[in-house]
């Protein structure tokens, strides 16, 4: 049976797509690496050390084909995919499925999290603030990435693609506004691309199992951390993993469509890659701040923003693409590229440079965190110190050492489904330089129908910024990071257009230099030490408890002792699980550490102890009844250095409605009076944003001390005002605890007032 059921899957595999159809398949799969003292990529502070997990980590895949052209597109939540990653990836798909799936036909690109842990490139550069290479985070993410690809490709079928194009507003700024006023056209543009494009992925008898969603912002929303964190430094940096704004929406996305993240089979699976995001910030208050009473929240309003206008537009998708499907790839040295003179000045060719850091990269950034060194400041240092690097000052050639510090050859790669071209670069692209980038694709593939470029960035590998020319003069952070010098983005367009023009022409380019393999030439992190059972305890024992009874709209938590989270991973799995009883001996798990509610902290205790702490911040609508969390890990004997696992229940405990809400608000207009009743107030503990008021259920009251009940009905407009009228002339107005209540049955504090403001 075993030989018959493979016979029939290479049969099934084998059949190619129809000159009319598509053939699509989807897949996700865990990428969270370790969870305990492990230094996060994106900010570059070695004290932001992992210690916990707010959000999972997950790479999500999807195999589109049409004309026996087959490709597959990945987006992972993490900082960036460095080239190593992506050889490896190839190199282990190959082994399972030939050349179906190479350099040319694989684009990955990353969400740009700045809270996932590090260790994972082959590039010092990249790895000198996390003092090593963690190579179990390396094999994890890229073990991941093939399982999200391994599972679409069984899973490929028949499917239609639509698109969607929307404009959101107010979910990001430019945060090098100064640098991006530099070019030359600035006005004729908005200082970011608003742009959302939506891919809506759905079988011929109208399944929907997937879509993409790409919008350039940095996902740098988290950067303080919980207040349960406990964390020692100054600047209380993060410590939990996190995918930060555009893992909430994917999350908000897959909870609409019931994904299934342990199934092999069909699920759907909603991608929220990242595009322009080179000076493009979420944190649209100020400095760090998107809005939100701490960085968790903040991260829920950002999420939700992208989520609505994505949900929106995947809604209305109907511009369906034709199954047409091209792909380009090559490989270019960065540090010795001739330029054209249509992409430069428009005078004569340059060529660029060796890979170098300006000064004003160590400033940090507005917004998404400045560095907040003395006498540092974004564009302050220019001149001509090296000719071949214009205005930048020179504080790191990166390319000029031995072991190599950041790459120089880079993967230039292009797919076009249908109308649609993707641009993938592998470096973070200011908004202005993927317009000049698009351009310069779309003068070509308009011959063959492509209407529509979008950049996917950063992908397939990394190598810091790209900014325009202009920008680049200016030496903010952004040009400050563009390594190979002042013509770095002309070469972007340069090469972006041979690709296009070789699609247009159907011609082939040659495949370019090799890059590096640099397998085992890094240096190791250092690994976890072993771990201690707490004196006449053991691991899984409670070291606090959770209440007996506690209210939704609610921050409650409890902890366990534990061990070193580094110790195992669970993938596709969970450090905990918060159950409910629906029987007298049933329990059912309702809750996970990838719930949007949830998150748990690692807390050392000495050297070698550990206590696990379990945070959920209950929702309004949550069930009633008993609950109770289930926690298991992994530890390190002392003697033997074995792994161990263990686990351990807490408590029973019972969720009750809220009691909390209040009435901020009462007057009287005539005989009829008006209420605002407001939510919980939000705190610090919060894991995500909370609405202020309530506008839906009731609210019961008397007037003057009388026994009559009156019953107060929200607007239709949804503002949060509830209204009644009644049959006397108010004195007073009295909502007794309780009286008030939101669709779900949570209560209100006592509420009496005699001063009626009219």
């Amino acid at each position: 049976m075993r030989y018959l059921f493979t016979l029939l899957c290479m049969v099934c595999f084998a059949i190619p797509a129809s000159a009319d159809q598509f053939l699509v398949g989807t897949g996700i799969y865990d990428v969270t690496g370790p969870a305990g003292d492990v230094t996060m990529a994106g900010f570059a502070r070695m004290e932001m050390k992992t210690g916990g997990i707010h959000t999972r980590l997950r790479a999500r895949a999807y195999v589109i084909e049409a004309n026996n052209t087959r490709i597959a597109f990945v987006c992972s939540d993490l900082w960036a995919i460095p080239q190593g990653i992506k050889i490896k990836v190839v190199e282990k798909l190959q082994k399972m499925y030939g050349d179906t799936y190479n350099v040319k036909n694989v684009m990955l690109n990353a969400n740009h999290t700045h809270s996932g842990p590090g260790g994972y490139a082959w590039y010092t550069l990249y790895n000198t603030y996390i003092l090593g290479f963690s190579q179990r985070n390396f094999d994890t993410i890229v073990a991941g990435i093939c399982e999200a690809i391994s599972r679409a490709h069984n899973n490929v079928a028949p499917a239609k693609i639509f698109m969607a194009q929307g404009t959101l507003k107010g979910a990001a700024v430019n945060r090098s506004l100064e640098a991006y006023m530099a070019n030359v056209d600035a006005n004729l543009h908005t200082p970011i691309d608003e742009t959302m494009t939506v891919l809506k992925f759905q079988r011929p008898g109208g399944k929907e199992i997937g879509m993409i969603s790409w919008f350039g912002v940095h996902t740098t929303s988290v950067f303080f951390a919980h207040p349960d964190a406990g964390n020692p430094d100054e600047d209380n940096t993060n410590r939990l993993i996190s995918s930060d704004n555009k893992g909430w929406a994917e999350r908000l996305f897959e909870m609409k469509k019931d994904t299934d993240y342990t199934t092999t089979e069909d699920t759907f699976v909603a991608a929220f890659a990242n595009s322009t995001l080179g000076d493009v910030s979420a944190n649209v208050v100020g400095n760090m701040d998107g809005g939100g009473i701490n960085d968790y929240a903040s991260c829920s309003i950002a999420g939700k923003k992208q989520f609505d206008k994505a949900w929106e537009l995947y809604q209305n998708a109907t511009t369906e693409l034709q199954p047409t499907i091209h792909f380009r790839h090559i490989y270019s040295d960065f540090s010795d590229l001739t330029v054209k003179a249509k992409y430069t000045d428009g005078i004569r060719d340059y060529k660029t440079t060796f890979a170098a850091l300006g000064i004003n990269f160590t400033a940090g950034v507005e917004r998404d965190g400045p560095s907040n060194l003395p006498y540092i400041k974004e564009g302050l240092y220019k001149g001509k110190y090296d000719p071949t690097h214009g205005t930048k000052i020179i504080f790191l050639e990166t390319g000029k050492f031995s072991t190599p510090w950041t790459p120089e050859v880079l993967p230039i790669q292009l797919f076009t489904i249908g109308n649609l071209g993707i641009l993938g670069v592998p470096a973070e692209t200011t908004t202005h330089a993927g317009r000049r980038m698009r351009k310069a694709a779309k003068e070509h593939l308009q011959k063959i129908g492509v209407d529509t470029c979008i950049i996917s960035s950063p992908t397939n590998a990394f190598a810091n910024y790209v900014s325009t020319r202009e920008e680049y003069n200016q030496q903010h952070y952004e040009g400050a990071s563009t390594l190979f010098g002042q013509w770095t983005c002309a070469a972007y367009q340069q090469l972006f257009a041979e690709l296009a023009e070789s699609i247009a022409e159907n011609t082939q380019l040659p495949p370019g230099p090799t890059p590096r393999d640099l397998t085992g030439k890094q240096m190791p992190l250092d690994e976890s030490p072993y771990d201690e059972a707490p004196f006449l305890g053991e691991f899984g024992d409670i070291a606090e408890k959770m209440p007996k009874e506690v209210e939704r709209m609610s921050v409650v938590s409890m902890k366990f002792w534990g061990a070193n989270p580094r110790n195992t991973f669970k993938t596709n799995d969970s450090f905990f699980v918060i159950e409910r009883k629906v029987d007298e001996d049933k329990w059912v798990p309702v809750k996970f550490d990838y719930d949007l509610d949830t998150a748990f902290l690692w807390h050392r205790i000495g050297q070698h102890q550990s206590q696990i702490e379990v945070i959920w911040d209950i929702p309004a609508d949550a069930p009633l009844g008993t609950y109770r969390i289930f926690h298991s890990g992994k530890y390190k004997d002392s003697w033997t250095q074995e792994l161990t696992p263990y686990s351990g229940f807490s408590n029973e405990f019972s969720v009750v409605p809220s009691k909390s809400m209040w009435i901020s608000h009462c007057y009287a207009s005539g005989n009829t009076i008006h209420f605002r009743l407001e939510y919980p107030g939000a705190t610090e503990y919060d894991l995500s944003h909370k609405l202020k008021y309530v506008n839906n259920g009731v609210i019961r009251f008397t007037a003057n001390g009388e026994r009559k009940v009156y019953e107060a009905k929200p607007s239709k407009n949804g503002d949060g005002y509830f209204s009644a009228q009644i049959d006397v002339k108010p004195t007073t107005i009295t909502v007794p605890a309780g009286y008030a209540q939101d669709q779900h049955g949570n209560g209100n504090e006592e509420f009496s007032t005699g001063r009626l403001r009219k």
